[in-house]
């Protein structure tokens, strides 16, 4: 069978095809293998960063930690952390008022870092001869350089399971292969309500 790794853009993923689905306790291991019959998937690494309380969802980082402890509980996947930021930002509004201010004052939230890691590893691997497909959980065209590099430059083959409805033309015409992210496979690719590891019981979260 093809050796393959998965390559999860973690919030690629979630706002692209999970947050306003029941569907966010999501297997990532057993999706992959629903989305690609035929492929020895022996590692996926999921990219994200931990976010922080909000005023309007103070549980969010709670339900994170949970999500991150379930997925540590499958064998072939690693998280890889970056981080995210929040700040003030001063930005133009769309249609100011004609009397009004121009500019409102924003919470800016970026997170940082996963890009450059997925980047990173995707290409290592390859050069490594780790697998023969190297799938991105992604829309992100922020990734066409190291998507052209393992493809054009180490010969490897690369394919996107696209969490958007549409992908990025740049990776589409780059990429190997693209299937989308429906919601069948998200519904069969659940999670056991509760897990346990080291510390204890893992719990879905409410909602998920």
């Amino acid at each position: 069978m093809t050796r393959t790794h998965v390559y999860i853009d973690g919030f690629n993923l979630y706002y692209g095809c999970l947050k306003a689905t029941p569907f966010r306790w999501l297997d990532v291991a057993a999706l992959s293998r629903r989305m690609l019959p035929g492929h020895q998937v022996r590692r996926i690494k999921y990219f994200t960063a931990h976010v922080s309380p909000r005023a309007s969802d103070p549980q969010q980082p709670l339900r994170q930690l949970a999500y991150l402890r379930a997925l540590r509980t499958l064998p072939t996947v690693e998280i890889h952390l970056g981080h995210y930021l929040s700040h003030r930002a001063s930005m133009l509004l769309a249609v100011p008022p004609v009397n009004g201010p121009r500019f409102a004052t924003v919470i800016k939230t970026e997170e940082k870092g996963s890009d450059v890691n997925l980047a990173s590893h995707l290409i290592c691997d390859a050069y490594e001869d780790e697998f023969d497909v190297g799938v991105l959980v992604t829309n992100d065209s922020d990734l066409l350089t190291p998507v052209q590099i393992v493809t054009k430059r180490l010969g490897k083959k690369v394919g996107i399971l696209n969490p958007r409805k549409h992908p990025a033309r740049v990776l589409r015409d780059s990429a190997t292969f693209v299937k989308r992210i429906r919601p069948g496979p998200l519904r069969d690719s659940q999670l056991p309500a509760e897990l346990r590891d080291a510390q204890g019981v893992i719990r879905k979260p409410a909602g998920w």
